[in-house]
């Protein structure tokens, strides 16, 4: 198997998918214990909307779609946050409005191609050296203040108003929070695909929680069942043939039924 890292597509793939699944991993812990678990769908269908966009103005469409995740993400917690309008309400007008926003535009752009694809199912294998430089560029900075904020972000999961009265600046941190989450996802489109990124991001967590562990623990297992579905979900799809996104989704749902056997009671 070592000779599959003389190829720089195989080294690309594995450093992105490592940076994706670290930070998916992490963020997803925080926004999993917040019952918020639909907002990385939601968000994955509101950067499809940037991808559809980039690909009708022939502009980079990572970063349209990190620009429409970013205004989704800010533009959900200002309505949860000041609106006080219920969280799951809010993410699935999103939801439904962003995917049908992103039809109209692809038919607009008449996109419905392999391009497209790639994006809605992911091409870990097709990842640019350019790109593997931006997602570590970025994620750095988002594990660094993931890492920082640690303590903040697991007294808001728990008790969003008690962490208030507590002093703690909790709306900063919402949008802090969001804002990572749109930013990796949009990232990782080209690595899992927009419909699958949402996986990722919550399976792991939730296979962790079954171990009822403390929250370090629980973070800890969660990352490792990332990096190990992306390992093996890469080196199948290499080996079969197979869509490398939808394999590493497959990977973490065995993990997870896994943690169902073991933990039955």
């Amino acid at each position: 198997m070592l000779e599959l890292f003389q190829y720089q597509f195989m080294v690309n793939a594995f450093l992105a998918g490592i940076m994706i699944a670290l930070l998916a991993s992490f963020s997803g812990a925080f926004v999993v214990l917040r019952r918020y678990a639909l907002l990385t769908e939601t968000l994955a269908h509101s950067a499809l909307v940037g991808v559809a966009v980039g690909i009708l103005t022939e502009t980079n469409p990572v970063w349209m779609a990190v620009a429409a995740a970013l205004l989704s993400a800010w533009t959900i917690e200002y309505l949860r946050s000041f609106f006080h309008l219920y969280s799951d309400a809010v993410l699935a007008i999103f939801l439904s409005g962003s995917l049908a926003l992103a039809v109209i535009i692809v038919s607009l752009a008449g996109a419905f191609n392999s391009s497209l694809f790639s994006y809605l199912f992911g091409s870990i294998l097709s990842v640019s050296t350019e790109e593997v430089w931006t997602i570590f560029a970025v994620g750095v900075p988002a594990l660094a203040l993931l890492g920082y904020f640690y303590k903040e972000f697991y007294f808001i999961a728990f008790d969003e108003e008690v962490a208030k009265t507590g002093g703690i600046p909790v709306t900063l941190l919402n949008f802090m929070l969001v804002s990572i989450v749109a930013v990796i996802i949009a990232l990782s489109i080209r690595i899992v695909g927009t419909l699958l990124i949402g996986a990722l991001m919550v399976i792991p967590t939730v296979a962790a929680l079954r171990f009822r562990q403390g929250f370090s623990v629980t973070v800890g297992l969660s990352v490792l069942f990332a990096l190990f579905s992306v390992a093996a979900g890469m080196l199948l799809s290499y080996a079969f043939a197979l869509p490398s996104g939808a394999t590493i989704v497959m990977c973490v749902l065995l993990i997870f039924v896994i943690s169902l056997v073991i933990n039955r009671r």
